[in-house]
């Protein structure tokens, strides 16, 4: 049985990039980029003014000002600042020659028809100066990153208007167990509504990659065999929750196997998630996750999803905090390291949540992130900083 961290550098040496394309811009939220980002222009691409005021030469600010022009934001300025003279300016307009500051306007008093004085005791230059942001040529984005709403602005200012990104990886997504009814259909008597498929696709598509669902299979060796025969064939990887433990039922080891997924590991020293699978068969890959719903998402959430990003070219890091636990948090077995959903308090520690085991999905509702306790550890004590993954 591997630790956790093992079974994750596994999954992750087993990731083959996916091949790269261009898209628009627009379409690129979420994305990773699979080349550097380098700037075609200077930003600012001129001197510019930061603030609505008056463009004039520091020398002369003591004395009465002429203004000469207004110099409206997309305009050129049409005459150089010269002895005693200033332009009205707007935000963003172009600094004439021979200006080096702006006053502001709330510091100026007019004395006469386009004539103006200073009555502030002193300024800054509130000029934006050109290439102060960023200088032609220069690498604005890095490769591997995944894309931002932020970025996306970053893209526009650069002119990068169809930025090369890897391709996003086709996940299947399979259901396992004779007790699994369509979430439309009213479960009968021994059987409950199939929640894993739209929690697992709604995850896979939240990290921007794309989620086919197929359906549920019964427990079976032929429906699932039949199942995951077409979802492998149309998908670069397929996850199956249920059917792989070690009861009379549960056949998804032996059908990876039979449809030759060459098995990397079958349990994993983690709790929940005991019986997770893994395989692979060239560029195709399979897991096989526990059928309890907190267990398939916790799983996914440290296993599955740092390895769909490493298919896209991202070295995902999840957000860790460290938040001191406002009660003690316990493992009665400490034989396998656990994750204990958590809620982050109005006093700034953590707490478990209600948790009645790995089929009590309702609990993650209340759930700010996750907290690992080792191997070997079967209590942190309260008031100790522990490190929260935020979910």
């Amino acid at each position: 049985m591997l630790s956790f961290k093992k079974a994750l550098e596994t999954v992750l040496d087993s990731a083959c990039q996916l091949d790269t394309e261009r898209v628009e811009f627009t379409c690129a939220l979420n994305r990773v980029l699979a080349e550097n980002v380098r700037s075609d222009m200077d930003i600012p691409p001129f001197n510019k003014s930061a603030m609505d005021g008056f463009a004039c030469r520091r020398a002369d600010l003591d004395s009465e000002l002429t203004v000469i022009e207004t110099i409206a934001a997309g305009t050129v300025p049409r005459k150089v600042i010269k002895s005693k003279q200033c332009s009205k300016i707007m935000t963003g307009a172009m600094i004439p020659e021979g200006a080096d500051c702006v006053i502001m306007k709330e510091y100026v008093e007019e004395t006469a028809d386009n004539t103006i004085v200073f009555t502030g005791e002193k300024t800054a230059d509130n000029i934006c100066r050109k290439a102060e942001d960023i200088r032609a040529g220069d690498v604005v984005l890095q490769k591997g990153i995944k894309l931002k709403p932020q970025h996306i602005a970053v893209l526009a200012s650069a002119g990068n208007t169809q930025p090369l990104v890897t391709k996003r990886p086709d996940v299947a997504v399979i259901a396992t167990g004779s007790e699994l009814v369509d979430p439309k259909s009213k479960p009968s008597l021994s059987q409950i509504r199939n929640t894993n498929s739209f929690q697992l696709a709604a995850q896979i598509e939240a990290m921007g990659a794309v989620a086919t669902n197929y359906g549920i299979a019964g427990d079976t060796a032929e429906q699932i065999d039949s199942v995951f025969k077409e979802a492998i064939r149309q998908s670069d990887v397929v996850i199956v929750s249920g059917g792989v433990s070690v009861g009379d039922y549960d056949f998804v080891p032996g059908i990876f196997k039979q449809n030759n997924m060459d098995m990397l590991f079958e349990k994993i020293a983690i709790k929940p998630g005991k019986p997770t699978v893994f395989g692979t068969s060239g560029e195709k890959y399979c897991f096989g996750l526990p059928g309890n719903p907190v267990s398939t998402f916790v799983l996914f959430e440290i296993l599955v999803k740092p390895f769909l990003y490493k298919l896209m070219g991202h070295d995902y890091e999840p957000l860790n905090i460290r938040i001191p636990s406002g009660v003690p948090l316990t493992s009665k077995k400490a034989k396998r390291q656990r994750w204990l959903p958590v809620a982050i308090t109005d006093k700034g520690t953590v707490i478990p949540v209600e948790y009645h085991g790995s089929a009590h999905i309702s609990s993650l509702c209340g759930a700010d992130g996750l907290v690992s306790m080792d191997i070997g550890v079967s209590e942190i004590k309260k008031g100790t900083a522990v490190a929260v993954r935020l979910i």
